[in-house]
């Protein structure tokens, strides 16, 4: 199992392939549907114009996401009597959703991986080989566990989105992953979708 430490380089990234179980340490940024859309729509395509803090949130995002991770997560958050966050549960979200923008993002914010479950397209791995970047699949159904990873929530920005679609700024010790779309084209979730449809033609082929 291979320890990442963040932010990483392009030659820590094209050194992974499909099938390599990762441990993740140093900060990370999540960021769901309502983020993904903001930043494309406000900083990259620019059909929105920013608004209250928006320029002063991507200053500061440009620094957390350069050779840093997205992580699809809409997590449970508590406060203590300090004013301090602590994360209760921090399970991945379903990835697919943010394929219209994933690419987009890793590009223009030098993103080196981005961090979910269930995988993502053909866009978004074209965005893994040009950046270059990996996509990880986390534990699906062990949120608490996996808010075990998270040792200190850093920051939190567009809070107006809601908790579960802010951008929360998190540092992370030992957070489990598994490289499920690398930097050189290879999907894992592509090659089961492929052996999946060549099941079923052969099913549906067969006599009754």
């Amino acid at each position: 199992m291979k320890t990442i430490h963040l932010p990483a380089s392009d030659e820590v990234i094209r050194e992974l392939r499909v099938g390599e179980p990762v441990l993740l340490n140093g900060v990370m940024v999540t960021g769901r549907d309502a983020a993904h859309k903001w930043m494309v729509e406000t900083f990259i395509k620019k059909t929105r114009e920013p608004k209250g803090d928006d320029l002063q949130v991507y200053e500061e995002l440009k620094k957390l996401l350069n050779g840093g991770i997205i992580y699809h997560c809409g997590p449970v958050v508590s406060r203590d009597e300090n004013g301090e966050y602590r994360f209760l549960a921090a399970g991945p979200t379903t990835s697919i959703r943010e394929e219209p923008y994933q690419a987009d993002v890793m590009k223009h914010f030098n993103v080196k991986g981005v961090i979910g479950k269930g995988g993502m397209g053909a866009k978004t791995l074209k965005g893994c080989q040009e950046t270059p970047g990996v996509y990880l699949h986390a534990i699906g159904g062990a949120a608490s566990y996996i808010a075990q990873s998270v040792t200190k929530v850093l920051g939190v920005f567009k809070l107006e989105f809601g908790v579960p679609e802010a951008l929360w700024v998190i540092e992370v010790k030992d957070f489990p992953a598994v490289v499920t779309m690398d930097s050189h084209g290879g999907s894992q979730h592509a090659a089961i979708d492929e052996a999946s449809k060549k099941v079923l033609e052969e099913l549906l082929a067969k006599p009754y």
